[in-house]
């Protein structure tokens, strides 16, 4: 063996109980699982694991790292949690497939996501090439691709909020063919998120039917989490079903004051729909706030025509009360249809360094300060930062987090946005949260199951047959942890704070952390489908596993 780890606690992402074994790995797979009693193995290398717990390595269902794995070798922010495999190309916005103009377009949309991407090289226009690039390069950890719905529609149709044409149609539906065919796992959109949030039921049906043929999944964030949040869901649900297509509902909270309690309304939804027949998974980061970009509030006509028409209209007085009077009086679309409460939107990061003051402040308190009216301090931080602002949003409740990491169906999803001076701790905490807060100081889940929900469903959502499990002759993505000291390190006041009580993480049999600290590994690579002839699904997506 080139590795045995010896006298080990097995949790082996079934969510059954755990066992004390020594576990080969060679060749990059997991060559042999000896329990007590059994013969004894011999390796080049023995690592002495008494004390420690050995999972699979955690799937991130949710991640926003598309540039962040090419500017960051190292990526900790994801390595240092037990991250092995990031699922990328979410809410509908991402960088492939592209021609120049629709690039050029989605680097000022998602400035906020991922930087202005000035320090990438963006030499790929397809899918296909993207994963490329990831293995050309060499990349921290693994990673598998959405194809961004939004993304497509700016390539094909444009910023216009109407329905895509026939041509345009057709177009839609050859680029996401061609990028399941090139290696992606699905498709995404952002449905508070222009332009994709322009597109109507009948055009993501016809999408989801391409997604289906190639036996992917779509992962919607979907038109609400506020305001008919549970009728967004159920948009969904019927949606996919009508495609024949498999659901996976992105960052699945019930927020804001009208859904506070409801997360049993949403997963009464979900299990008759299960018990249907319907074939969905859904994932969550265990936080209240979410996190986003401050244009996203804004109600998607104000928004048409793309990021310098956002900003000419913010520079009209006339155009911008009426964005003013949407946003607070009314409840736009982009803030979830519900009335924009200021003291609740915290500025996480800026583009421009000569804002950094705006940082960890929220929109009311910096407005305070200057003695105006919120609305004018959020205007001219959207001009003057060409809209590049990030933001918290504390409108989650914690009794909806726990209910619904309970199901059967959950995954776990950081959502981890890594750009602003203050992100989000979920970027740098998720995983470890999980294990710490919620399973061993919380018990809202047990530990076994936890470690279920982090490795061997998302590994059964992605389709994936050697990943999720320590099996003989699966991949040696591994993670070694203290269950006892196993804790997010990140906070609200100190986001990038490493996790504690991890000290190993293997990809693919290497070490990409050895005691607790980063090596020099880029052992990732893009995980593409590797059947890519589309399959004969039945009219309804199959059971969930």
């Amino acid at each position: 063996m080139d590795l045995v780890i010896r006298d080990v606690r097995v949790i082996d992402g079934s969510g059954g109980p755990s066992y004390r074994a020594d576990v080969g790995l060679d060749d990059g797979r997991i060559a042999a699982v000896r329990r007590e009693g059994d013969p004894a193995l011999s390796g080049t290398r023995v690592l002495d694991a008494h004390g420690l717990a050995l999972s699979p390595g955690f799937i991130d269902m949710h991640a926003h790292s598309d540039l962040a794995l090419l500017r960051d070798p190292a990526h900790e922010a994801k390595a240092a949690q037990g991250v092995t495999l990031e699922v990328l190309g979410q809410d509908g916005l991402s960088y492939a497939p592209v021609d120049e103009a629709t690039l050029a377009e989605v680097r000022k949309a998602i400035t906020g996501w991922n930087g202005d991407g000035c320090d990438v090289d963006f030499d790929w226009r397809t899918v296909g090439e993207y994963l490329d690039r990831l293995d050309r390069q060499g990349i921290a950890v693994n990673a598998a691709y959405l194809i961004p719905q939004g993304t497509v529609r700016m390539y094909a149709v444009g910023w216009d909020d109407r329905p895509a044409t026939p041509a345009e149609l057709a177009r839609m539906k050859q680029l996401v063919a061609e990028g399941l065919e090139q290696g992606a796992v699905g498709m995404s959109s952002g449905l508070t998120y222009t332009p994709g949030m322009y597109a109507g039921d009948a055009e993501l049906t016809e999408l989801c039917r391409v997604v289906a043929r190639y036996d992917g999944y779509y992962c919607p964030h979907h038109r609400s989490y506020g305001a008919g949040a549970l009728q967004a869901y159920e948009e969904m649900v019927s949606l996919t079903r009508d495609a024949g297509c498999a659901l996976h509902l992105a960052h699945a909270t019930m927020n804001f004051g009208v859904n506070k309690g409801r997360a049993p309304d949403l997963l009464a939804l979900l299990d008759d729909a299960l018990a249907a027949g319907a074939d969905i998974s859904l994932d969550t980061y265990p936080y209240t706030p979410g996190c986003t970009t401050l244009v996203a509030m804004l109600p998607s006509w104000a928004s048409e025509g793309g990021p310098d028409a956002i900003l000419a209209r913010l520079r009209d007085d006339s155009t911008a009360e009426k964005i003013r009077h949407h946003m607070e009086e009314i409840g736009a679309d982009g803030c979830h249809g519900v009335p924009i409460e200021w003291d609740t939107i915290e500025i996480s990061g800026v583009s421009d360094p000569g804002l950094a003051s705006c940082v960890g402040k929220t929109i009311a308190q910096s407005a305070a300060q200057r003695g105006e009216a919120p609305w004018i301090t959020a205007r001219r931080l959207l001009i003057n930062d060409r809209l590049g602002s990030t933001i918290l949003q504390h409108v989650g409740h914690e009794e909806n987090v726990r209910e619904i990491m309970r199901h059967r169906v959950h995954t776990g999803g950081s959502d981890g946005i890594l750009q602003g001076d203050k992100p989000h701790p979920r970027a740098y905490g998720t995983f470890p949260h999980y294990l710490g807060r919620y399973a061993r100081e919380l018990g809202i889940l047990g530990l076994e199951e936890t470690v279920a929900h982090l490795t061997s469903r998302p590994a059964a959502r992605l389709r994936l047959p050697d990943r999720g499990l320590v099996r003989e002759g699966y991949r040696a993505d591994l993670v070694l942890f203290d269950p006892d000291t196993v804790a997010a390190g990140s906070t609200f006041e100190s986001p990038r704070t490493l996790p504690v009580g991890i000290p190993h993480v293997l990809i693919d049999g290497r070490f990409v952390i050895e005691d607790g600290r980063r090596t020099d590994v880029l052992a990732g690579r893009s995980i593409r489908r590797t059947d890519h002839r589309p399959a004969r699904l039945p009219p309804s997506a199959r059971p969930a596993s």
